[in-house]
């Protein structure tokens, strides 16, 4: 869970006090990193929430039908928690061949597994599969895009029965961020005239992901 930002400050009160001992220096930079990495990560994951409330008000962005979007008041987020704000590294895939990626209507998605993100939550070792769309990949705005649908234990109950997407890029290296706090509906959720990618199956996490975007209730 996220750390007591107060007793992280008091305990660098408490290291400032032993000036003359020099192996309290390295603490006390640590401690300040963290707290600054905290902050930062709880800034970047409010950003992302206004701006997705922002899309869903605005009639020229938003998925939701006019009738909802008048009565519209925010979607319904879990408690920011960066416990489900991991590391992961990306195992790259180049010799997968793209393949037709089934939708709630009869329309296909044109995908290729990208590569493998391996991380660990609750102590567990999990995999989820990552996509990278044939069209997509052509354009100047999406050719870093990847798509990282999955569905988790919450499904059903606290969230959408049929899973949650996650927004990426591809990475410089072979590590990324995976911010479960950015998880968000299939627009189909709010409007059945949108045509949504179904989570394949292997991208089943048998975790509770307590984060991001709850199921969507009228």
């Amino acid at each position: 869970m996220m750390k007591n930002f107060y007793l992280v400050i008091a305990l660098l009160m408490l290291f400032s006090c032993n000036n003359g001992k020099k192996y309290h220096d390295n603490q006390q930079v640590e401690l300040f990193e963290e707290v600054e990495e905290q902050e930062d990560a709880l800034s970047d994951i409010r950003k992302f929430q206004r701006k997705l409330n922002k899309e869903f008000k605005d009639p020229e962005t938003s998925p939701l039908t006019d009738k909802d979007r008048i009565g519209f008041n925010g979607l319904d987020f879990f408690p920011i928690d960066t416990t489900y704000r991991v590391k992961a590294t990306l195992v790259r895939t180049p010799d997968e061949l793209p393949f037709l990626m089934p939708t709630t209507t009869s329309r296909k998605s044109h995908e290729v597994k990208y590569g493998e993100l391996h991380f660990t939550i609750e102590g567990k070792e999990l995999v989820l599969n990552v996509y990278q769309n044939q069209q997509l990949k052509l354009t100047q705005e999406y050719k870093d895009y990847l798509f990282l649908p999955y569905t988790d234990e919450t499904n059903g109950t606290e969230t959408y029965g049929g899973g949650r997407y996650i927004d990426l890029s591809v990475p410089e290296g072979d590590t990324l961020i995976l911010d479960f706090n950015k998880s968000y509906n299939p627009y189909c959720v709010y409007n059945p005239k949108y045509s949504c990618p179904i989570v394949p199956g292997e991208n089943r996490l048998d975790v509770d992901i307590k984060a991001g975007v709850k199921d969507y209730e009228k």
